[in-house]
């Protein structure tokens, strides 16, 4: 689960990281607004932990642009302000959650698995690549309608793509996702799951961008 850090305060900023990590995510940090925005628009990330007051870009306005283009990653917002119309204006304004500072370090984990979970859970339950059918709910993949077998590893490989359409996605994120940070991989491990996926599911529905990663088209 990759989270962005958007906080200028580099003792928060890495406290948050390094408690966000030994949770499980893999958290990235940007120290102002504009780089926050930059990379919550280039990466996929299932998570924003954001403070309001940055240098660059205020929060308010990273959080305005991102929905303003249509970004509905869940956004958590770390803030000082407690007064119940500030809180009310950082929801009107598309934030899905906040902490007061100081905050309690396990209610924030907690929170953001919460945020996590829920946007999950409102993904599409079904989701079509050609006449590939993956059924996210129940495991399952189905090709012309018929059941095709797949690995737990493969299952969450092709998923990962597909939910990824139209965009590259590299050896690094793809290994990060299948096998996080703390285990040792075989350097082709990848390319057994791709060719395997290719075999069960047919050659066309991955394409390798060499030397960058894989990606399912539109």
């Amino acid at each position: 689960m990759r989270v962005l850090i958007v906080e200028d305060e580099e003792d928060l900023a890495s406290a948050v990281q390094r408690l966000l990590a030994d949770a499980g995510f893999s958290p990235d940090v940007a120290y102002d607004g504009e780089e926050g925005l930059y990379l919550a628009l280039e990466a996929p990330y299932d998570l924003i932990v954001l403070d309001l007051m940055l240098p660059r870009l205020q929060g308010e306005r990273l959080l305005g642009e991102l929905r303003a283009r249509a970004q509905q990653v869940p956004v958590l917002v770390l803030t000082a302000r407690d007064a119940v119309t500030d809180r009310v204006k950082l929801l009107d304004s598309g934030a899905d959650d906040y902490l007061i500072k100081p905050f309690e370090p396990a209610e924030l984990v907690s929170r953001c698995r919460a945020l996590v979970r829920r946007a999950a859970g409102q993904r599409a339950p079904i989701l079509m690549v050609g006449d590939v059918e993956i059924d996210t709910p129940r495991r399952r993949v189905r090709r012309t309608g018929v059941d095709v077998p797949l690995t737990p590893r493969e299952f969450r490989l092709i998923e990962y793509l597909a939910l990824h359409r139209g965009r590259v996605v590299s050896r690094s994120e793809l290994l990060d996702h299948l096998y996080g940070d703390s285990e040792e991989t075989m350097s082709n491990v990848l390319e057994v799951f791709v060719a395997g996926l290719r075999r069960k599911l047919g050659s066309d529905v991955i394409q390798t961008v060499r030397g960058h990663g894989y990606i399912i088209e539109k």
